[in-house]
């Protein structure tokens, strides 16, 4: 009990602090990519943080794949640094006795894993790509950003407003400029505020400003000042986009069977199982040669890892592309590493000496005087 309780232990801790690592690091560069976007004008800003939770629900199970795989690795790599292994393999344990408590970690997390990639990730996808439609078929002035120029759909209009007040319902020294058969129009107010009327009409209504109107490239122009003045903004309609494979439940494509939807049924069902293989692989690969660096196992799973998603992912796309049949799928990828696991555990165990003889062995001789 007391071995389990300290490895399930620390194992939870280290799954905890990797998982939120790799969190910040993800949450991190999505959000720089995202807040790029809304700079350049292509993204409303009120949009980031729906859009930056959509993307993380959708690399949650990769997360929790990785953290599961990095979780166990570090907690053994450090037993075997700190000699916590001699200790335990002296007491009678022996490599094979870590899998039972390692699998009752493992199984939890594989169930969420398999939960997320099969139902909330697809569903995760699928409104993300409603609502990036929805963004897309907004009005001109949902679309604007403070300090920066919005060119209308139809390239008639552009827009620039300089801030918004605090409740965000009135904004501050507008800018617009509008191009109407063939004259060009230039209108600067102080304040302006959004008005629907009853029939769902937009309007932006702009008080204390000038007008300027005339032909490009001449002197006719007429200026007129007034309190208050209002242009119609046109609604977009909004256009449904055909549903990606990537965004249909994991029911649709059961049963609508192709190769795009088998080869993305298979690549969900291949994350829980990656992850379940990879904890066992990490038994053996967390053995530590105190000759060699520490870090180079993690070096050395970090490239097994990057391997298995890779090979995951071309044989995806084979199966995807009708060259590869949907019976092999994915799976001889899992066997190989499944194979590669068993292999490099059973190297562990015959060459680590058993108990009578760690207690016996020239590891832990005390050099004696001599006579």
């Amino acid at each position: 009990m007391l071995f389990r309780r300290s490895l399930l232990h620390e194992l939870i801790t280290t799954a905890v602090g990797s998982l939120l690592i790799l969190v910040s690091i993800v949450i991190a560069q999505r959000a720089g990519y995202l807040l790029q976007l809304a700079a350049n004008g292509a993204l409303p800003n009120d949009a980031i943080t729906t859009m930056l939770g959509f993307n993380m629900v959708k690399f949650m199970p990769m997360l929790l794949s990785l953290s599961l795989f990095l979780s166990i690795l570090m907690t053994l790599t450090r037993w075997y640094r700190d000699s916590e292994m001699v200790v335990w393999f002296s007491s009678g344990l022996s490599i094979t006795s870590f899998i039972r408590p390692i699998l009752s970690f493992a199984i939890p997390i594989v169930i969420l894993i398999s939960t997320l990639s099969l139902f909330v990730m697809p569903w995760a996808t699928n409104k993300g790509e409603d609502y990036k439609t929805q963004l897309e078929n907004r009005d001109e002035l949902s679309a604007i950003s403070p300090g920066t120029f919005k060119e209308s759909s139809n390239a008639e209009r552009v827009y620039f407003i300089e801030s918004f007040d605090a409740l965000g319902s009135l904004v501050k020294n507008i800018f617009v400029q509008s191009v109407n058969q063939q004259k060009l129009g230039i209108i600067v107010a102080a304040t302006g505020r959004r008005y629907v009327e009853k029939n769902g009409d937009n309007f932006l209504v702009m008080n204390n400003g000038t007008r300027y109107q005339g032909v490009r490239d001449t002197k006719e122009f007429s200026t007129t000042s007034f309190e208050k003045y209002s242009v119609r903004v046109e609604t977009a309609e909004v256009k449904q986009k055909p549903i990606q494979t990537i965004s249909k439940s994991s029911k649709e494509l059961f049963e609508n069977k192709d190769n795009a939807n088998n080869a993305e049924l298979q690549w969900r069902l291949a994350i829980p199982i990656s992850a379940l293989i990879l904890a066992f692989l990490a038994i053996p690969l967390s053995a530590l040669d105190p000759r060699s660096g520490r870090s180079i196992n993690f070096v050395l799973a970090i490239v097994i890892y990057i391997i298995y998603n890779n090979m995951l992912s071309i044989m995806q796309a084979w199966v995807a592309q009708g060259k590869l049949n949907a019976s092999i799928g994915l799976w001889p990828v899992h066997l190989a590493f499944s194979v590669m696991a068993a292999y490099l555990l059973y190297r562990r165990v015959h060459q680590l000496p058993t108990a009578p003889k760690l207690l016996t062995s020239s590891w832990f001789k005390i050099p004696t005087k001599a006579s």
